[in-house]
């Protein structure tokens, strides 16, 4: 059995080895962002180059560019390395403009308030 050095250790658990590489970071308030991580502190804030935030709305995406992002590490969830090898979506997923990507959260969201607005209505009946 081979032990790890603390070096080893260090960099496994630091973003260090993710400088430079294409990232995806997953945001507290559900975002999605992708970039290139340029620098990081000890309090996992980042900086991405070349950010853009990838929106989702059922089978429809956009990618809506960001620039330089710097990212505050509380709001981080979760970083992980993209493969630039692989494709990065589904076949089925349809790459839309910014526009229609807005009207289709819209939707979305205007669907789900309906959604809970019937439900309180329809508490009285208590189904369970």
């Amino acid at each position: 059995m081979s032990w790890a050095g603390a070096e080893d250790i260090f960099l496994s658990t630091s973003l260090a080895s993710y400088l430079d590489k294409k990232l995806l970071v997953l945001l507290r308030d559900g975002r999605k962002l992708l970039g290139i991580l340029r620098s990081f502190d000890q309090f996992a804030n980042a900086v991405l180059e070349g950010a853009c935030e990838r929106v989702i709305v059922g089978d429809l995406y956009c990618d809506i560019p960001l620039g330089l992002y710097v990212i505050r590490g509380e709001n981080v969830v979760l970083i992980g390395e993209l493969d630039l090898e692989r494709e990065e979506l589904p076949a089925q997923m349809t790459r839309v403009s910014s526009a229609e990507i807005k009207r289709a959260q819209k939707a979305e969201r205007d669907a789900t308030d309906l959604k809970g607005s019937m439900r309180k209505r329809m508490e009285f009946l208590d189904l369970d």
